[in-house]
C-alpha cells in the first residue's frame, strides 16, 4: 500500500474509503453519511481529491490485498495497522473513528470486514467509545 503523510487529508480519506468498501461495496446509505456530515469537506479535500484517494485505494487493493475464500479482497491486519498508524493526532483519531462507525452502521448491517476495521481501529488507537 502506498504511504501518506502522517495526519494528512489523504491518510484520513483512505480510512474513510476503507470503511466505505469494508463490506465489498459502497451503499447509498454510506454515501448519505458522507453528504450529511460533510465528510469530504471535513477531510480538507475537494471531491476530486477524495475520488483520487478512492481510486488509489482500489489500485492498492488490487495489488496488495489477499483473496478470501469467496474470492473477495481482504487486507491483512498489518496493512490495516499501517494505515491506522498514519493518524497520530488523538483528536483526529476520535473524529475518524466516529466517522468509520457511522459509515459501517449506515445500512444497519455489520459485515465481518466492517467489524474488523472498526475493532482494529479501536484497539490500535486505544479508544473505548462505550466506556
Amino acid at each position: 500500500m502506498r504511504k501518506y503523510t502522517i495526519d494528512s487529508s489523504q491518510a484520513k480519506a483512505r480510512l474513510v474509503t476503507a470503511a466505505l468498501l469494508a463490506d465489498g461495496g459502497i451503499d447509498k446509505s454510506e454515501t448519505d453519511v458522507l453528504g450529511r456530515h460533510s465528510v469530504v469537506e471535513q477531510l480538507g479535500m475537494s471531491q476530486d481529491d477524495f475520488d483520487m484517494v478512492v481510486r488509489e485505494f482500489c489500485e492498492d487493493m488490487a495489488q496488495y490485498a489477499l483473496r478470501g475464500e469467496g474470492g473477495e479482497l481482504e487486507l491483512a491486519g498489518e496493512t490495516v495497522d499501517a494505515m491506522l498508524d498514519e493518524i497520530r493526532s488523538r483528536e483526529l483519531r476520535m473524529v475518524l473513528l466516529r466517522t468509520i462507525l457511522e459509515i459501517v452502521y449506515a445500512d444497519r448491517r455489520l459485515s465481518a470486514g466492517e467489524a474488523f476495521l472498526a475493532t482494529r481501529a479501536m484497539k490500535r488507537w486505544n479508544i473505548q467509545p462505550f466506556v
